[in-house]
């Protein structure tokens, strides 16, 4: 499990001082016999909390004919504590889109929640373009076996490219609040060459939706999180939970280019707070996660995901190469302040 490589103290709202520890990484991919060829990659974990267990739904990737990767759900059960790894999913848990549909080449990522007694899938599915090299959309799926199989809700999107939003749709967490679903998501704002020798990057932002049944989405193409590093700092993955009556959200960031060859430029964890689900304060100083001096998490930390069971409040996410070696976790840390 590695040991604890460290942890920050924050100053959270309600006098609450909080700090994460972390745990080391508790999964790699590579020592695993994945479904669907699958030999690496264990991205953008997120959780389905079960009686006798947690469920941890991930990406994983295999290459197709030609060499080009294709991205493919798996999960791994864990004990409620996150102490031990249970098992590991063998068969296939939704299987890719058909030829010429939104999710044709991959799904990454998929945020699972409970709904009564289904379970929703919101997918991230992705398909190649030639000029850039993919776009993305916002699917759903259901499960009525706690996760062991899903079946797609029709095979188009729920949210896809709109006038506000022209590309790069995806990235879907889903929280019921009342009667209210809300979704915390992203989408693009641009491609651009930052250099005549290199391929177009992508620039995207986080936005809100809500919805009255989960299926049809209200929403304005609004960035909800400012920006750190530049106007075209990348902003990915959004996570949220209420502590105390006050939302947190969770999320990684990174420059527009040279992320893949600088870890200076790479993801990192940011942190926001809202008290209306609407508007969101910044202050990634408040995170209280950071990379390690050394090891897995050294050069980047991206794909957060927090959930609570049994009292307690874990943060997983992956660290160097997006997930390649798989994901780790920390535990929140609670005291008065």
């Amino acid at each position: 499990r590695g040991v604890w490589a460290g942890g920050a103290s924050i100053s959270g709202s309600m006098g609450v001082c909080m700090k994460w520890r972390k745990l080391g990484k508790i999964f790699d991919p590579t020592e695993h016999a994945l479904p669907n060829r699958c030999l690496e990659f264990a991205q953008s974990p997120q959780t389905l909390v079960l009686a006798d267990r947690v469920r941890v739904f991930f990406s994983t990737r295999e290459r197709d004919s030609v060499g080009k990767y294709l991205s493919h759900i798996a999960f791994s059960d864990f004990s409620r504590d996150m102490r031990r790894l249970l098992s590991v999913s063998t068969q296939t848990v939704l299987p890719l889109g058909d030829l010429g549909c939104f999710d044709e080449h991959g799904i990454f990522p998929i945020n699972v929640m409970r709904d009564g007694e289904r379970v929703l899938a919101y997918t991230t599915g992705w398909n190649r373009k030639v000029s850039v090299s993919a776009d993305a959309s916002i699917g759903l799926a259901v499960s009525h076996d706690d996760g062991l199989t899903f079946k797609r809700h029709g095979t188009g999107p729920l949210l896809t490219a709109s006038l506000n939003e022209p590309f790069l749709v995806a990235d879907a967490f889903v929280q019921r609040y009342g009667n209210t679903y809300h979704m915390w998501y992203i989408y693009g704002t641009k491609w651009q060459k930052f250099s005549d020798e290199a391929p177009p990057d992508r620039v995207y932002k986080i936005a809100h939706a809500i919805s009255a049944n989960g299926i049809e989405w209200r929403r304005d193409g609004r960035q909800i999180i400012s920006d750190r590093l530049c106007p075209d700092e990348c902003q990915a993955l959004p996570t949220v939970i209420c502590l105390d009556g006050v939302y947190h959200m969770y999320f990684c960031y990174r420059q527009p280019y040279g992320f893949r060859q600088d870890s200076s430029r790479a993801y990192r964890i940011g942190y926001a707070r809202s008290c209306d689900l609407e508007n969101w304060e910044r202050d990634d100083s408040l995170a209280g996660i950071d990379v390690s001096a050394e090891g897995w998490d050294a050069q980047m930390q991206c794909y957060p995901h927090v959930f609570e069971c049994d009292g307690k409040v874990h943060l997983l996410y992956n660290g160097n190469e997006f997930g390649r070696h798989g994901f780790g976790l920390a535990v929140l840390e609670a005291q008065n302040g």
